[in-house]
């Protein structure tokens, strides 16, 4: 029988399934760390004593934050913390591990470098304007990504995932404390939590459109490719 090629890397399927995993747990950590804290500042401090960027209203923590509840949440504040701490270094070497591979394999020029043709807005606005209006509509040529998919991916990989690590260092004491230039450049610790939140909810959005294309383009198929490496078939069943 004629091998198969893999569709993804093995590389690849690991640092996948690793960021699935960090990523799941920062986000539930990050929420009940928010919920201590639910108000936002711009600068290098922030207390209850000033004045919000913006307050989420949410129930909180721990009762001197004020947020017109009668009631104050279970604190949470110290398994949470820890864990962020922890997924946080296993998504950083996971993502270090994947960008380095990808340069070294060719795995981003080949899949996620737009080709020569498509490297201008026209292109990419035609698939977006394509995507918004038929959102069910999918290529059906399995083993490429479309430009707009190469653009989101560069864009993911090259911008939301460095400035979510570098955001949620720039909070840390230590980090300030050793490394004060680039918490300076985004303009303080406060700034660079406003910025971190930010950031997650476009990772988060990123999420919900992923898992929805992979829905309408075929769920298990997909799956399946990235675990296995190879497009799921009935004797896959056995």
């Amino acid at each position: 029988m004629p091998t198969i090629k893999p569709r993804h890397s093995f590389v690849v399927r690991v640092t996948h399934w690793l960021t699935v995993a960090s990523f799941a747990a920062l986000l539930v950590s990050g929420c009940e760390i928010v919920l201590s804290h639910p108000r936002f500042y711009w600068g290098e401090t922030g207390n209850v004593m000033m004045k919000p960027l913006f307050n989420l209203h949410l129930p909180t923590s721990r009762e001197s934050i004020p947020n017109g509840y009668n009631f104050t949440l279970p604190d949470q504040n110290g398994w949470s913390r820890a864990l962020h701490f922890e997924m946080a270094w296993l998504l950083g070497l996971t993502a270090l591990v994947y960008v380095l591979a990808g340069i070294w394999n060719g795995h981003f020029r080949r899949n996620l470098v737009p080709r020569r043709g498509e490297r201008n807005l026209r292109t990419v606005r035609g698939l977006l304007v394509g995507f918004l209006h038929n959102p069910f509509h999918h290529n059906s040529d399995e083993d490429t990504y479309n430009a707009l998919q190469r653009v989101v991916y560069l864009f993911v990989v090259f911008i939301l995932f460095p400035l979510i690590l570098w955001t949620g260092l720039a909070m840390s004491n230590a980090f300030n404390a050793a490394f004060p230039l680039p918490v300076a450049l985004l303009g303080g610790r406060q700034t660079a939590r406003t910025l971190h939140f930010f950031d997650t909810i476009a990772l988060v959005l990123f999420l919900f459109v992923h898992l929805f294309m992979i829905t309408v383009s075929g769920f298990k198929n997909k799956v399946w490719g990235m675990i296995a490496g190879v497009p799921w078939t009935p004797k896959e069943r056995k």
